[in-house]
């Protein structure tokens, strides 16, 4: 078997547990810090703090080039799916038409955001390598089965557009216009996401690493503590109106 068929072949496996596997790295995570790679005792409180801001930061814009991806796509295309790849429509305007995988783009800036407010260098790089071993398996099933579903189609549009890093100059704007309604429907389970990591990992780094007591450390933490309330308010909210009403539905959008 050719390494590009094990690759795709791995990638199809990815693609399909994509939610649960880089729970993987919790326990590396783990190994690395206890070798006390850290330099989180290095920063003053207010140096932190600027940090985490930073941090935060970095995660929301990729947060926010997610919305600016998703609001602009038709139903019919691939999504939160994880049984199979699924595409009756080859998105190439919008963020499309500047790089060919725009959410895992915006998802490598969240996972950096995530991995950078732990000041742990070691776990970065791991982090990091981890991430781009990952997502290229999946990026090769995914343009496979693009390239079989759309065939020319594709394959020109993929010969002028970058794979991973945006080229600005390709901009083409997108066939449809911008929908709230799909940004949301799409992406709320992203906003508790963010709220709930860096304040989980606040807690993690003050008790954990440094050994602070908890009560101190939340309270040293009021940023990502409010933060967490709101994103897991607005969480609740999206949940019941996606669950009881049809507001979040949009013609000729999809989940």
């Amino acid at each position: 078997m050719k390494l590009t068929d094990t690759m795709i072949g791995q990638g199809n496996f990815i693609f399909r547990w994509r939610s649960y596997l880089p729970l993987a790295i919790v326990p590396v995570a783990a190994l690395i810090f206890a070798d006390g790679f850290s330099v989180a005792g290095k920063f003053s409180d207010a140096a932190r703090g600027r940090w985490d801001i930073f941090c935060m930061l970095l995660s929301c814009a990729g947060f926010s080039l997610r919305i600016a991806t998703v609001g602009y796509v038709p139903s019919l295309t691939s999504g939160r799916n994880t049984r199979e790849h699924h595409a009756d429509v080859l998105n190439t305007t919008g963020m499309y038409s500047v790089v060919r995988h725009p959410l895992y783009v915006a998802n490598f800036l969240v996972f950096l955001g995530f991995c950078l407010v732990l000041k742990n260098a070691a776990f970065v790089v791991f982090a990091v390598l981890a991430y781009i071993l990952y997502y290229e398996r999946i990026i090769l099933a995914e343009e496979q089965f693009l390239e079989s579903a759309f065939g020319e189609k594709f394959r020109e549009w993929a010969s002028r557009t970058p794979t991973a890093i945006p080229s600005l100059r390709l901009w083409q704007a997108p066939a449809l216009s911008f929908s709230w309604r799909t940004a949301i429907l799409r992406e709320y389970h992203g906003v508790l996401l963010i709220g709930a990591v860096f304040f989980v990992l606040r807690m993690i780094e003050g008790v954990a690493i440094q050994g602070r007591a908890a009560r101190e450390v939340l309270a040293a933490s009021t940023l990502q503590f409010w933060i967490f309330a709101a994103s897991a308010a607005f969480y609740a909210v999206a949940y019941v109106i996606r669950k009881h009403t049809s507001w979040l539905s949009a013609f000729g959008r999809g989940p």
